[in-house]
């Protein structure tokens, strides 16, 4: 089965490429834009199954198939609210919602596989529902921000929400949540994603390290080198430090 990934975010379609390789799916192809997707599919041979983000880098994704006949079965991946969502379940069209949960991952994936697609005339049905869901999502509404994060522990899972974390941080390859409690949670996911996924009036990055939460900031000390030091209620494994070149702009988003 030839699979093809086209996601908006490196770093998420990368994600994504190793939990299908979890699956036994090798994903050779990866494309980020509408451009990159036209140019690519006008000189290969569509795959079976395509992964598909909504927006792209320039543009809805859309765009691809009112220029290109897809011949391909779609699994969107997107981050929108409820409303939009009901355009792919009226057209009867899988979709999963970012981020993108290994277990429902898996049920799209069967799904797929024991509902493979028919030639020709389905192809023209799925025109159609491309049509009904691009015109659905063709007015602008706000985009829909990560609130809750689900974690693993031991045998249980816990939901946390923005309001108890107090900050994001990377260590040893992995990305971990720290709460107002003074514990440490992983999670499935790189700050890059978080950086999509969190609200920028509410969250900033202020290192490669770090992504801190505006009400977690307890104080802001001057710091060497023209750098700041960010002082947070509970977490002190390290000192979180705003770079010198993401100064100006945290400034800025401090407002």
């Amino acid at each position: 089965m030839t699979t093809l990934i086209i996601e908006d975010e490196k770093p998420a379609a990368r994600l994504l490429q190793r939990k299908l390789e979890k699956l036994d799916i090798a994903v050779k192809t990866m494309l980020h834009s509408v451009e990159e997707s036209l140019h690519w599919f006008s000189n290969n041979d569509h795959p079976d199954l395509i992964f598909l983000d909504i927006q792209l880098s320039d543009g809805l994704s859309f765009e691809i198939f009112e220029k290109i006949d897809i011949k391909s079965a779609i699994i969107f991946t997107t981050a929108y609210d409820e409303y939009a969502l009901k355009a792919f379940k009226l057209n009867s069209i899988d979709y999963l919602l970012k981020p993108i949960d290994e277990d429902d991952l898996e049920v799209a994936v069967t799904k797929f596989k024991t509902r493979l697609p028919k030639p020709s005339s389905e192809t023209q049905n799925l025109q159609l529902d491309f049509e009904q869901i691009r015109q659905m999502l063709s007015n602008p509404f706000e985009k829909v921000y990560k609130k809750r994060f689900t974690v693993k522990i031991g045998q249980h899972l816990k939901v946390i929400t923005t309001e108890e974390i107090e900050c994001f941080f990377s260590e040893n390859k992995g990305t971990y949540i720290h709460t107002y409690d003074n514990r440490n949670y992983l999670i499935d996911s790189t700050l890059e994603i978080l950086e999509q996924e969190l609200d920028k009036k509410d969250f900033f990055r202020v290192s490669r390290k770090f992504i801190v939460p505006l009400q977690a900031i307890k104080e802001i000390q001057v710091y060497t080198n023209s750098r700041l030091k960010v002082i947070l209620p509970t977490y002190k494994e390290d000192e979180v430090i705003v770079s010198r070149e993401k100064v100006q702009d945290f400034k800025t988003w401090l407002g």
